[in-house]
């Protein structure tokens, strides 16, 4: 009884403490790992191993964190310390500068001009990315049209101003933009044929106001008229005009005459007299005119010559005013009105193009079998669109928006470049203004130090908004 007690108590006790022969006696302990103290606890060794590994993890992160110190945080830091001295950085202004934001119409032309930007520039990019993306799924060549989209990408900011400058050049000749426009216009409308042109004092012809000219006497059948003018360039000719030459005498009472270029290439000629050299002004309209009432009209033909009828005897001849007009010359795309919509156009060229690369990749991985199931309940392709792709893509739309917003806050080039000095002003933004406060004969750091960090705020939203997104995603 006394031995079995002795036993159980034996059990009772600790590995360490049992008895042997009575005697409590301590367990041999057991030897860990290597390098570890007993029963594998870390010792001193485990510690230095991760205190080396630490060490050297943060001698590699050394150098980018010195680049990331000197290169982002002390101009940030710098900058918002610049930003609360005067011009000369010796005089504390407090929050002047940031007042000057708000109350110079400049900066806050450029401020309205940067909520503009990332309201519209972004925005349509991205849906025609979308667009293109959708697209270029269904048709055989849509490698080699995304191929095409997205090579602006590859040409860079500077080059894609000097590009769209020259598109938006207000000279038709020149201006790709205008060179479409006007002939999309002159296809609809009438155009001046002869632009600048007029009489000398010693021809029959007189200024009757509103750029017209008319006869400085009546005209009368069998007595054929003469209409000379000056100041057509040769260049501005018709292609297919010929040699001018006397008209025949009119029959039936009708009133006969010739309107050319009284000018000889070269010199020489007579005044009031078809010579050999002379055009026939091709195209040009003459109008019979009696107490005020035009009675007939006709147009010279490619030799100049025109027959109106007997209705025009006795009538003053009149050349009207459209024949003499400004040919229309296009829209003023770098004017003050279009300047901001043309640059957002230049900038939706080049990035149209990235939307639409990583719009593509997201749609290749969207689950075919829910499109095609939507298609077998009876929806139609819009409906696809809007309700199944458009969502499901809402993930990829975000990163290509918010990366396009943060891209356009920082816009610089294209509106430096593009933008005449005439009409900068109209078309500024903050980067721009950035740069014009901050360098020059008249800078004031103080004030460009403001507007980058009115930059910095501006951008921070965007970016908690993405690092959120990014976050949200991961936990998915």
């Amino acid at each position: 009884m006394t031995t079995a007690a002795a036993g159980g108590a034996d059990e009772a006790l600790p590995a360490d403490r049992q008895r042997s022969g009575g005697t409590s006696v301590p367990a041999p302990r057991k030897a860990g790992p290597a390098g570890n103290g007993p029963s594998g606890a870390p010792g001193r060794t485990g510690r230095s191993v991760t205190g080396t590994r630490r060490l050297i993890a943060a001698l590699f992160l050394l150098p980018a964190l010195v680049l990331l110190g000197a290169l982002v945080v002390y101009p940030i830091v710098y900058s918002v310390y610049r930003s609360f001295f005067d011009q000369a950085g010796t005089g504390f202004a407090g929050i002047d500068n940031y007042r000057t934001l708000f109350s110079d119409d400049t900066i806050r032309t450029a401020v309205k001009n940067n909520a503009i930007w990332v309201v519209f520039a972004p925005t349509v990019a991205t849906a025609l990315g979308l667009i293109f993306a959708v697209l270029t799924e269904r048709v055989r060549w849509g490698t080699a049209f995304k191929l095409i989209v997205f090579m602006p990408m590859a040409i860079s900011m500077l080059a894609a101003g000097i590009i769209f400058r020259l598109v938006y050049d207000q000279a038709p000749e020149r201006g790709v933009a205008n060179a479409v426009w006007v002939g999309v216009h002159d296809t609809f409308a009438e155009s001046s044929g002869f632009p600048k042109a007029h009489p000398l004092p010693v021809h029959p012809l007189k200024a009757a106001g509103g750029g017209a000219f008319v006869t400085k006497t009546v005209v009368h059948a069998g007595q054929p008229v003469q209409l000379p003018l000056v100041g057509v360039l040769p260049a501005k000719m018709p292609g297919d005009a010929k040699p001018a030459k006397a008209p025949a005498a009119g029959t039936d009472g009708a009133v006969t005459g010739t309107a050319w270029l009284d000018f000889t290439k070269g010199g020489g000629g007579k005044p009031n007299v078809i010579d050999a050299k002379e055009l026939g002004l091709k195209g040009l309209k003459v109008e019979a005119v009696k107490d005020g009432a035009v009675v007939a009209t006709a147009k010279a033909a490619a030799d100049g010559t025109f027959t109106l009828p007997a209705a025009a005897d006795g009538a003053e001849l009149r050349l009207p005013a459209s024949n003499f007009k400004e040919p229309y010359n296009g829209v003023d795309w770098l004017g003050p009105t279009l300047v901001t919509p043309g640059i957002i156009g230049s900038y939706v060229w080049m990035w149209a193009g990235f939307a639409m690369v990583l719009i593509a990749a997201g749609l290749a991985g969207l689950p075919r079998e829910l499109l095609e199931a939507a298609r077998v309940d009876g929806a139609n392709e819009w409906q696809v669109f809007r309700r199944i792709t458009v969502p499901m893509l809402a993930p990829v739309l975000a990163v290509v928006l918010v990366t396009l917003m943060i891209n356009v806050l920082k816009v610089f080039d294209l509106v430096f470049i593009i933008a005449p000095g005439s009409s900068q002003d109209d078309a500024n933004v903050l980067a721009l203004q950035l740069y014009r406060s901050s360098f020059g004969t008249d800078a004031d750091l103080g004030v460009g130090s403001a507007i980058a960090v009115l930059l910095l705020l501006l951008v921070i939203p965007v970016m908690l908004f993405n690092i959120r997104r990014i976050r949200k995603e991961g936990r998915r």
